[in-house]
């Protein structure tokens, strides 16, 4: 077949690969427009338009899909089908309509649970205990379209968002080319999402890392799992941020104050909340390197401190 692809971030870098190196054709390679990013706010092009440029695959990175010319442009590719892994353009119907056999999405959870833009974190965070990838036909709604596959992953007591995206992103790849055999010849049966029991998974906004010490400890550990690699749980200290990168609950009930840290200012830190006590096992000052706390307290003293205050 002829395919056209469409992603963006590291995620659906395994993908594209995996088609590039399949007997299937990718004409193009759709990607959102490059940006500046890091200290010197230079621009720099993708991770999937940088795997694109170095197989030669012709690179399109419209802000949107209003113009016909872009539209004219897809059309002439004459694409038989088009592949959408973490895009993060909205298609508009004109643009679905365009490959014979349609758009289809791989998408990093257990469908109809979790769409939207996070769901690798959300999974996380509210302690589920599996997710998955769904391949599914694309239409106007927000993940809303038939499933063609689905493949199931359990979430492990120490993943990280970092770790399961890396295994989801393999699980997506190879998911996908057993798809397309089935795509090609029409035999896939696709399955209607229930929508009864639809979730959805916002955006990270940076402002949901600060931690609240009132919650439990395991939703606290959970959350610190959740958002590693980014943005990174964290806490106010005496007059800055401190960001926690692993943590482990070590008792279930508490009978300190929130957020008091109970130490013995040589190996370990543990930290009352609204349940239990989490043991924070690496961190990180402003301007410095992820370090064990045992090297925190090398130089720190914090027993009886309080933080988040």
């Amino acid at each position: 077949m002829k395919i056209v692809f469409a992603g963006t971030p590291d995620f659906s870098v395994p993908t594209l690969e995996s088609l590039v190196n399949s007997k299937h054709s990718v004409c193009a390679v759709y990607s959102q427009p490059d940006r500046a990013a890091g200290r010197g706010r230079k621009v720099k092009p993708g991770p999937v338009s940088s795997f694109a440029k170095t197989r030669n695959i012709p690179i399109i990175q419209p802000a949107s899909f209003t113009n016909t010319d872009v539209l004219d442009e897809l059309k002439a590719f004459k694409p038989d089908l088009m592949v959408v892994v973490a895009y993060g353009l909205i298609l508009p119907q004109t643009v679905l309509a365009i490959p014979l056999l349609g758009c289809i999405n791989v998408h990093a959870s257990l469908l109809p649970r979790w769409r939207g833009a996070a769901p690798i974190q959300r999974a996380i965070e509210t302690g589920d205990a599996k997710t998955g990838v769904t391949i599914m036909h694309m239409e106007r709604g927000l993940d809303t379209g038939p499933m063609l596959t689905i493949r199931e992953c359990p979430i492990e007591p120490d993943d990280t968002a970092g770790g399961l995206h890396d295994r989801l992103a393999r699980i997506g790849a190879i998911a996908l080319l057993e798809t397309l055999p089935g795509i090609e010849n029409e035999t896939l049966k696709p399955k209607l999402q229930d929508q009864d029991q639809a979730t959805y998974a916002a955006k990270i906004d940076k402002r949901e890392a600060q931690i609240d010490w009132s919650v439990p400890a395991i939703e606290i550990e959970r959350k610190i799992r959740a958002f590693n690699p980014w943005p990174v749980a964290q806490t106010r200290y005496k007059e800055s941020w401190l960001r926690i990168w692993r943590a482990e609950t070590v008792a279930e009930s508490a009978t300190y104050p929130p957020g008091m840290v109970i130490s013995d200012n040589r190996k370990f830190v543990d930290v009352a909340t609204g349940d239990g006590l989490l043991r924070i096992l690496e961190l990180q000052m402003p301007g410095g390197k992820r370090i064990p706390t045992q090297a925190f307290l090398n130089a720190h003293s914090i027993d009886g401190m309080n933080l988040g205050g």
